[in-house]
C-alpha cells in the first residue's frame, strides 16, 4: 500500500531554494542541488555519478561538446560532489566512468581511494582488456562495466558478449547503455549473459512512443522477469521538465523494486545554462511516481547494496 508522503520526514523548509534559475551559461552543476522535498531512507545510494578532473582534459573531447566545467579542477568537483550528496542526503554513490575519457579510468579510480568504502565505481575497458587489468579494476571496487552505445565508448557490443564470461568470474556485472530498441533486438542475448546486467537511463525510451511500446517492454520483461537491473536515471536526456511524461515509466518498473536503481547523472555533462536539471528536483520526481515506502527503501537502499556489494 502506498504510504502518504505527509507521514515521511519533509526537508527543513528554510533549507529548500531554488537552485538552477541563476545558473550561469557554461557551468555545470549549481555549486549544491535543492534539498529533496521528501528525504530518503538511511542508506540511500545514488548509484549514478560521474567525477571529472578539471577543463578541457578529456582524451575525446572535440568541437561536439561544450567544456562543462570552466576553471574547476579535481579537487573542486570533489568538493561539488560531497555536497551534492550531503543536500540529498545520500550516504552511498557509485561512480561510473564517463564515456568521456575512454579507456583510461584514472580519474573514476582516484576519486573512489579519496571517498571510501561507503562508493564503488563502474569502469570503461576495450574488448582486449587483460585479466590482470580487469583483476586491478575489481581490487579497486569497480564493480562493473559499462558499455555505451549512445555516446561513443571503446566497448562494442559483439565485444561485450565474451566479456562477460570474465566479468562473471570477478562479480562483476556488465551496465549497457543503449536505445529500448536495441535492448528489444537483443533481449534473448542479455538474458542469457552469465553475469549481472544493468540497463541504464530506464533503457532510454522513445517517451513519446508511451510506456506499452514494443522497445520499453522488452526492458520492463527482462526487469520483472529478474534478468536485469535498472536505473531510474537521467529524466532529463529524455524529456524536459517537469519530467512528467516519463514518469509513467518510472512507475511501470518500479513494480520490480528489486532490480531497479536510482541514480542523478550528476554533474549531467555535456548539458548547458537552463539545460541542466537540479538533482533534488530529480529526485521528487522519483519520490512522485514511486510512493510506497517499502519500494522506496527497497530501491534506494536494498538494490544497490546487493549489486555494488557496500
Amino acid at each position: 500500500m502506498a504510504e502518504d508522503d505527509r507521514n515521511l520526514p519533509d526537508a527543513t523548509p528554510d533549507r529548500d531554494y531554488d537552485t538552477v534559475s541563476e545558473l550561469p551559461v557554461g557551468l555545470s552543476p549549481a555549486d549544491r542541488p535543492k534539498v529533496p522535498s521528501t528525504l530518503p531512507p538511511q542508506g540511500a545510494c545514488d548509484t549514478h555519478l560521474h567525477l571529472v578532473g578539471g577543463q578541457n582534459d578529456f582524451p575525446l573531447w572535440d568541437h561536439r561538446i561544450e567544456d562543462p566545467s570552466p576553471g574547476r579542477g579535481f579537487e573542486d568537483w570533489l568538493e561539488l560532489l560531497q555536497t551534492h550528496m550531503t543536500t540529498l542526503e545520500m550516504s552511498r554513490g557509485v561512480i561510473v566512468h564517463s564515456a568521456l575519457y575512454g579507456e583510461d579510468n584514472s580519474v573514476t579510480i582516484e576519486a573512489l581511494r579519496r571517498l571510501g568504502e561507503s562508493y564503488a565505481g563502474v569502469g570503461i575497458v576495450r574488448g582486449d582488456v587483460t585479466d590482470e587489468a580487469l583483476d586491478k579494476l575489481a581490487d579497486t571496487r569497480i564493480r562493473g562495466i559499462r558499455m555505451n552505445e549512445v555516446f561513443d565508448a571503446p566497448l562494442s557490443w559483439d565485444e561485450a558478449k565474451p566479456l562477460t564470461h570474465r566479468l562473471a568470474d570477478r562479480g562483476m556485472h556488465l551496465e549497457i547503455l543503449m536505445t529500448a530498441d536495441r535492448v528489444a533486438e537483443r533481449a534473448e542475448e542479455i538474458a542469457e549473459l552469465p553475469c549481472d546486467v544493468v540497463i541504464g537511463h530506464l533503457g532510454w525510451p522513445d517517451v513519446s512512443a508511451g510506456p506499452d511500446s514494443p522497445g520499453f517492454d522488452a526492458v520492463r520483461r527482462l526487469v520483472s522477469g529478474g534478468r536485469a537491473y535498472v536505473k531510474l536515471s537521467a529524466l532529463y536526456r529524455l524529456t524536459s521538465a517537469p519530467y512528467d511524461i516519463a514518469q509513467p515509466f518510472v512507475a511501470a518498473l518500479a513494480e520490480t523494486p528489486e532490480r531497479c536503481l536510482w541514480g542523478s547523472d550528476w554533474p549531467h555533462l555535456m548539458l548547458q545554462g537552463a539545460e541542466v536539471p537540479d538533482a533534488g528536483i530529480l529526485l521528487d520526481r522519483f519520490f512522485d511516481a514511486v510512493t510506497d515506502s517499502q519500494a522506496r527503501q527497497t530501491i534506494l537502499v536494498d538494490a544497490p547494496q546487493t549489486l555494488y556489494r557496500f
